[in-house]
């Protein structure tokens, strides 16, 4: 068998390999919120339908839910309405304050945005899929994005997809 049949042979099978992994996606308080908001909730309602079909698994932190205790009873319940199993959860550790705190001393924000950081530093320790996030000023955002991985990469850590949900969901096969 050639190179060129084997390659092709491969490819056959690529799609099916593709639907069996399931993304883990660590989401911060702007998705959850995006859900009634009307600037982003249809692209966050279809990456929920996502989750919904089992497509995706979100990654909830303890960051999430200490700031989902300020939100608005119909947002902080919005998590409720899908079964356990549809999440993962993680926890805030000394590593990740440690890492949280490194990406303040390295200015890529300020310390204002010590909770951006520290969603940024759980889900890079707990390596996720990608980092969805509305929140364009402190976290999807080119150079923020730099800065949070050039400290992971000094610190040794991978480096994390960050992304907003439109590019998270599926658009069909065009």
């Amino acid at each position: 068998m050639t190179k060129i049949q084997l390659f092709q042979k491969k490819i056959v099978f690529l799609p099916k390999i593709l639907k069996i992994m399931v993304s883990k996606i660590y989401i911060d308080t702007s998705i959850v919120g995006g859900f009634f908001d009307k600037i982003f909730a249809a692209e966050t309602k279809a990456l929920f339908e996502r989750l919904k079909n089992k497509e995706v698994t979100f990654v909830l932190s303890d960051v999430l839910k200490k700031e989902l205790l300020k939100a608005p009873q119909r947002v902080r319940d919005l998590l409720l309405k899908y079964d356990d199993h549809c999440f993962e959860h993680v926890g805030l550790t000394p590593e990740a304050e440690f890492l949280a705190n490194c990406y303040i001393a390295e200015k890529v924000v300020g310390p204002t945005s010590i909770d951006d950081c520290q969603h940024i530093a759980i889900a890079t320790i707990n390596k996720v899929d990608v980092l969805a996030s509305w929140n364009f000023k402190h976290i999807v955002n080119l150079k923020r994005i730099r800065g949070y991985n050039s400290v992971n990469l000094r610190m040794g850590y991978n480096i994390l997809e960050i992304r907003n949900p439109k590019e998270l969901i599926e658009y069909g096969n065009d």
